[in-house]
């Protein structure tokens, strides 16, 4: 039987690199965010991708357009609801972490919050759990294009694009 998707990437990155398991909850929240980082981006760009070919440039803009601070910060605010205790908990000992960088161009309470979605998405990826993740991605981007607060910040065909990611 080949192996797939549905066994879960890192069990697969894991065992082909004879990687041992690690209690999740020694890793610091910063490190977290480190992998949450590159998965929450692999999805947006995947998304993205998928929606047609175009030029790199365009691509590059939509998909900054979505992993910016500020816009990970209003995909929070579009799940949190949806957050477990445990979802909760790594979110804000991502968002609440010491980090020795700041954003160029984010405020510090955007910055911190997006620290704290990847965070949540780095250890839900390492739990082997990639079904959560796009579930709150995708609840988050559908929410966010139609938030009417999303809608005041970004332009009306940004907020048509993000609402398209979703269809």
């Amino acid at each position: 039987m080949e192996k797939g998707i549905e066994d879960g990437v890192i069990r697969n990155i894991k065992e082909t690199f004879s990687l041992p398991d690690t209690d999740l909850k020694t890793y610091s929240p910063l490190t977290l965010a480190f992998i949450g980082d590159v998965v929450y981006d692999l999805i947006i760009r995947t998304l993205v991708v998928e929606q047609g070919n175009a030029p790199v440039n365009k691509l590059h803009k939509r998909v900054s357009s979505l992993v910016k601070a500020s816009a990970q910060m209003e995909l929070y605010h579009g799940i949190a609801d949806m957050l477990t205790e445990e979802e909760l908990s790594v979110y804000k000992r991502g968002r609440n972490a010491k980090s020795f960088t700041t954003a160029k161009n984010a405020s510090i309470s955007d910055y911190r919050s997006a620290t704290g979605l990847e965070a949540l998405v780095g250890y839900l990826y390492l739990d082997n759990r990639l079904d959560r993740v796009l579930e709150l991605i995708k609840v988050g981007l559908e929410r966010r294009g139609t938030g009417a607060e999303a809608k005041k910040k970004e332009p009306e065909k940004q907020v048509q694009q993000d609402s398209e990611l979703t269809e």
